[in-house]
């Protein structure tokens, strides 16, 4: 019998396999070669957040690349991209940017047990889309010569009659006070937050107008009484290397609203996997690192946020803030009322 057939398929099944074997190694290799590097879309305007980028980077050996930009351009660019995009994580500040980059379908479900066991429950998606990776409060300031503290124990305090023309606040539009009312929406329902939002806007001092760094420099020089801010603006004006920025926060004291009656809104900073991603494996890599205890303590150490992570310990100054209780309602329940919550502001002239 000649086998010669059997030979010569045997060599040239050698040589496919080979072939196939060669080409499966030069396809691993560029995988290998792409997965050394993360590509982050980010809107958190941090300087301190090149650190984290940094520390991830010594740690794994993954180099990082960062694009930086507003939150909504930075969602529509990736959606505009599509399958070309570059896009490996998507960072930014707040649950309804989160939620909103969900809606438009370019984050993908992310089974990662790291990230579920360590991250709450009430500070991640559902199903598993994004992430809080630290959290703030939007607390009230109040100027230490004009109120005293235990005048003001609720965000429905603002709207009481002595406090007519001394609140004021930014933008009712921000999303930082979309979240603020979208979480009352959950809490208490529609006329409820009408009701507060009518009754905050009689008592503006000023039409509103800057940032939440603008309110606390106002309050401390007398513009206005109180003002709505995220904890971690006036924090920061403690650590500010500027004398003047120092006694701003020092002319100021904080109240942390609704200790008896469900907690303080808490928001987040967060991000998620790109659907898209070029570098999914990295990219996990980097959202498992930013729950891990070097990156918790980055966020309350660099920038005076509160760490999502439980134990991980806070800053000199957001312990000087004091303890609190706050809302354990879930912040991925704020994106659903957005569109609500800003109709109740342009509604009751909170523009």
């Amino acid at each position: 019998m000649d086998h010669s057939w059997t030979r010569r398929g045997l060599l040239g099944t050698g040589i496919a396999a080979l072939a196939i074997t060669a080409g499966q190694w030069l396809g691993v290799s560029a995988l290998f070669a792409q997965a050394q590097e993360v590509n982050i879309y980010s809107s958190r305007h941090y300087n301190t957040d090149k650190q984290l980028y940094e520390e991830f980077t010594r740690q794994t050996g993954i180099k990082v690349n960062v694009i930086e930009g507003e939150a909504d351009p930075l969602i529509i660019r990736i959606k505009s991209e599509a399958k070309n995009s570059p896009a490996d994580v998507l960072l930014t500040a707040d649950a309804g940017r989160l939620w909103r980059a969900n809606q438009e379908g370019i984050l993908a479900t992310v089974n990662s047990k790291t990230l579920q066991s360590k991250i709450p429950a009430n500070l991640r998606d559902p199903q598993q889309r994004w992430f809080g990776f630290s959290k703030r409060a939007r607390v009230i300031v109040y100027n230490k010569s004009k109120v005293k503290p235990n005048q003001v124990k609720t965000y429905a305090d603002l709207t009481q009659p002595q406090w007519k023309g001394k609140v004021i606040s930014r933008a009712g539009n921000n999303i930082y006070n979309q979240s603020l009312v979208a979480w009352m929406i959950v809490n208490q329902g529609v006329p409820a937050a009408t009701n507060w939002s009518k009754g905050l806007v009689t008592n503006f001092a000023r039409p509103p107008q800057g940032n939440d760094t603008a309110q606390i420099e106002a309050v401390a020089a007398g513009v206005a009484d109180l003002a709505l801010v995220n904890s971690y603006y006036l924090a920061n004006l403690a650590t500010n290397k500027d004398p003047k920025k120092q006694a701003i926060f020092n002319q100021v004291g904080v109240i942390f609203p609704n200790q008896t009656k469900g907690g303080t809104h808490i928001n987040i900073s967060g991000g998620g996997l790109v659907a898209t991603a070029p570098n999914p494996a990295a990219g996990i890599q980097f959202l498992e690192y930013l729950a891990s205890p070097k990156a918790q303590a980055f966020f309350a150490q660099a920038n005076n946020e509160y760490p999502v992570v439980a134990g991980t310990p806070l800053s000199v100054t957001v312990k000087r803030l004091g303890t609190f209780n706050e809302s354990k309602t879930s912040v991925a329940r704020y994106g659903p009322n957005l569109a609500q919550a800003l109709q109740i502001t342009n509604q009751t002239g909170w523009k």
